[in-house]
């Protein structure tokens, strides 16, 4: 698993080893991890065009030496100053010894210079950076925007918030982003994820100094290794047996894609007990299709309910049956709806529950997601003592004592109808088999949101998804995540 930490763990972390290091050792270190991207990105060095946006603190230093190392291969370095009389001294000499050059940022050139370059290091702000950013940041970030050159952020792109995301108006569009000592939160969730581009993370030195992490990314192989396949000796109860209570006479295909999904990620067995009976029966003959209410499904280790059930008060009743239980619950879409009227019923629960709310939904429980989403996630985990995923381009899951998990797999493509569904009947699924393979709760929800999120990548590489086409890419899916075929597919840091 890969360790998430904020812009203050990252500090307290450094201090230690800044005063254990003679001076600049963290920066060089640094910077030549960061040229080194930079010689593989573009390939041939000599005569490229490069220019460093660089402001005033260690960040702008780190791109200073960066570029001076690229200068001494050959190529034609540019460095924007923002503020000429507070650039990092040391950078600043060792660019112009390698036969680089300056410019304030107030000089009329500038945008070409920017414009023309086949590479653009931001090397603006630094993860101290707050609000947004100042009118010539903003200029020389649409300037890099508008150009042509491949763009790369020096710790994490300028104008977001290192430790959540957030986005004060304008930030720096990386196509790839070179972090320091450990990944930030803010490159992963929230706006932040979308500026960041592909994450490279370079050591410094920082990890034995780093607190225990407590958020995290799942790597493939923290799913595969989470993802029991069956042995001789299973049969269709001991590999899970999965509820489903979803679909109705007005959103049967959500009855559907939840049933679908849950066979489809590989249970024992799936029980449907909801009002789209016939539906699910005519798509899925391998479900057991039961008319009445979840009493009368028979035995599940898991349920799965909400997804178009309705909020009537047969809905309710049925809310209410399957919270009873002492089994895991995953509640959904409509059932979340109800819900949020009657907190108390996953209160009281002892039993494992995950909520699975979008920000609407989120926002029902009292309160709006804002920009911290990590933070969102755990205050309400920790009100409802439930695991609570919440959606998103980064799906954050968080647990009720604090721990919280990003997904690092997915694509905008999955924002169509139908696609919540579909994760429902997954992470039923993974549910499902807690009591055999142990698994902690909200891990198993992001076990689940990261197989939504690879094959949702697999059904999106011709074009556009419709929420069927991640049910047929699911074993693939699941096949790669395992190792058994090359998948061509990239997380978000690592």
């Amino acid at each position: 698993m890969i360790g998430l930490y904020t812009a203050d763990e990252v500090r307290a972390a450094e201090a230690p080893l800044l005063a254990a290091t003679p001076d600049g050792t963290l920066m060089h270190r640094a910077a030549a991890g960061l040229a080194g991207l930079c010689v593989r990105l573009l390939g041939r060095v000599y005569g490229r065009r490069v220019a460093l946006l660089v402001g005033t603190g260690n960040n702008g230093g780190d791109a200073l030496f960066a570029g001076a190392a690229l200068a001494a291969r050959g190529a034609r370095v540019t460095a924007v100053l923002l503020d000429p009389d507070r650039a990092h001294p040391a950078g600043l000499a060792a660019l112009r010894r390698a036969g680089g050059r300056a410019l304030p940022a107030a000089e009329r050139e500038v945008e070409r210079v920017v414009g023309r370059a086949e590479l653009v290091l931001d090397g603006m702000l630094g993860i101290g950076g707050r609000g947004g950013l100042r009118r010539e940041a903003v200029e020389l970030t649409w300037a890099a925007a508008d150009g042509a050159g491949i763009t790369v952020a020096v710790d994490v792109p300028s104008g977001i918030d290192a430790s959540t995301g957030a986005v004060d108006g304008v930030a720096f569009p990386a196509m790839h982003t070179v972090t320091f000592g450990a990944v930030k939160r803010g490159l992963v969730v929230g706006e932040g994820r979308s500026h960041a581009g592909r994450v490279h993370l370079v050591d410094i030195g920082l990890g034995p100094h780093l607190p225990p992490a407590t958020a995290w990314q799942l790597t493939d192989p923290d799913v595969a290794a989470r993802l029991e396949p069956p042995s001789a000796g299973d049969d269709k109860y001991s590999q899970g047996v999965v509820g489903v209570v979803a679909g109705s006479a007005t959103y049967p295909g959500a009855g559907v894609l939840c049933t679908g999904a849950a066979l489809r990620t590989r249970p024992g067995l799936v029980r449907y007990a909801g009002s789209a009976a016939e539906g699910v029966r005519a798509a899925w003959p391998e479900a057991i299709v039961t008319d009445g209410a979840p009493a009368e499904a028979g035995r599940v280790q898991a349920w799965v309910i909400g997804p178009g059930a309705g909020t009537d008060d047969a809905a309710r009743d049925a809310l209410v049956q399957v919270l009873a239980t002492d089994l895991p619950v995953l509640v959904d879409a409509d059932a979340l709806t109800l819900l949020a009227a009657e907190p108390e019923l996953v209160r009281r629960r002892a039993a494992p529950t995950v909520l699975t709310p979008h920000d609407r939904e989120f926002e029902r429980f009292g309160e709006p997601v804002g920009p911290d989403r990590i933070g969102a996630a755990r205050r309400l985990a920790a009100d409802l003592g439930a695991v609570v995923l919440l959606k998103g381009d980064a799906t954050v899951v968080a647990d009720p004592g604090g721990t919280a998990y990003v997904n690092a797999t997915g694509t905008p493509w999955l924002a169509t109808a139908g696609t919540g569904d579909v994760l429902s009947g997954i992470a039923g699924a993974v549910l499902a088999t807690q009591g055999t393979t142990g698994l902690d709760t909200a891990v198993a929800a992001a076990v689940a949101a990261h197989l939504h999120g690879r094959a949702g990548q697999l059904a999106a590489r011709r074009g556009p998804l419709v929420a069927g086409d991640l049910i047929r890419h699911l074993p693939e899916a699941i096949g790669r995540v395992q190792g058994r075929a090359g998948s061509g597919l990239e997380d978000s840091a690592g």
